[in-house]
């Protein structure tokens, strides 16, 4: 089952990784029956892909930019669009409400608890459980000329001018006018000088805003802004090209089966898995998980294609493709050394067993 999470705007931050995990202590109660609940994890892949919007927009002389600047690359036109840029890949395990298990502790235990997620994956048993550093949060972002609009340098002169033709010239005259000033007052030959370095640096910023407002109206602007989008999918069994999203030049990201973007595949393809059991051996397997249940998760290579070139590549466990064993009881109840246990709780496997 693929679920699909859409944008939520262009400047919302997204999270390319799950935020921090909440994990919280448990220990055994009246009310709880002397025991714990959790649930074993089921595999869930995020793929999180980077957009980028740009919006160019042609400035009014355009045409005259080589002949006054001596330059070539320019914007000749309005236009928006869209480029796709990294594709990451986060392993996150999801409770599985077909594999939910109790922990009895017995009254001859030694301080016996438990750390849980929020949502009841198992973390530890009789130690302290501190969750990995989580990425940070990737928020939008948003760059592109911060100058003055180019109302603020249109001068008497330059509005009196005319022609587009003469404009241009007007306009490119004063950007010649500011890079003499700028450079007067660099070298010192300028006939009031700024009383101090920092009054020049004000100065000087203020002559660079308008030479880069002016030039914008030969070269044009271009503001890009990036945001991120969320695809979660569940897999059941191995993958070949799946469609995650389309993915359009003109209109961004695109669903699944929306024809006007070309496609972005997963493909998953099990590398180590257990070997099914027939309904009897499963039955009997089933009656022998009596104590701490855990997964032992299979693996798997998960690759993405875009244009026929995969962009990720990578080796994952998948619990899909795994197995469950199971702990005795009887290590918990050592009133010298209680065992403890460390779990991955994105996969129910052991971390690590210690006293």
């Amino acid at each position: 089952m693929k679920i699909k999470i859409s944008i939520a705007g262009l400047f919302l931050c997204a999270l390319v990784a799950t935020a921090q995990t909440k994990v919280e202590k448990v220990v055994p109660t009246k009310a709880s029956g002397d025991g714990i609940t959790y649930s074993l994890p089921k595999t869930s892949f995020v793929v999180n892909a980077e957009i980028t919007k740009i919006t160019e927009k042609a400035g009014p002389y355009y045409r005259y930019a080589e002949r006054y600047l001596g330059v070539k690359d320019v914007v000749t036109e309005d236009a928006v669009y869209y480029e796709l840029g990294k594709i990451t890949l986060l392993n996150k395990g999801v409770p599985d409400p077909d594999n939910m298990y109790k922990i009895e502790f017995r009254q001859k235990t030694v301080a016996p608890f438990a750390y849980l997620t929020s949502d009841g994956l198992l973390c530890a048993i009789n130690e302290v459980y501190t969750p990995d550093e989580q990425p940070e949060e990737i928020k939008s972002e948003k760059s592109g000329s911060s100058i003055p609009p180019a109302s603020s340098v249109y001068t008497e002169d330059l509005l009196m001018a005319g022609s587009v033709a003469r404009q241009a010239e007007v306009a490119a005259k004063q950007i010649y006018r500011l890079r003499e000033s700028r450079t007067d007052i660099l070298t010192g030959d300028a006939d009031n000088l700024p009383p101090d370095g920092e009054a020049m640096k004000i100065v000087i910023s203020k002559l660079e805003d308008q030479e880069k407002a002016l030039t914008k109206l030969f070269t044009g602007t271009e503001m890009r802004e990036t945001f991120y989008y969320d695809v979660s999918i569940m897999p059941e069994d191995e993958l070949d090209r799946e469609v995650l999203f389309r993915f359009s030049s003109k209109l961004g990201i695109l669903d699944d089966d929306d024809l006007g973007g070309e496609p972005v595949y997963m493909n998953l393809t099990a590398l180590e898995r257990a070997p099914e059991l027939d309904p009897k051996e499963a039955e009997k397997k089933e009656k022998l998980l009596r104590g701490v249940v855990y997964n032992v998760p299979g693996r798997a290579r998960v690759e993405i294609i875009r244009n026929n070139t995969s962009v990720l590549k990578k080796d994952v466990p998948v619990v899909q493709f795994g197995t469950q064993e199971v702990l005795a009881p009887v290590i918990l109840e050592d009133k010298k050394e209680p065992v403890k246990v460390v779990f991955y709780p994105e996969t129910g496997a052991i971390r690590q067993i210690s006293k």
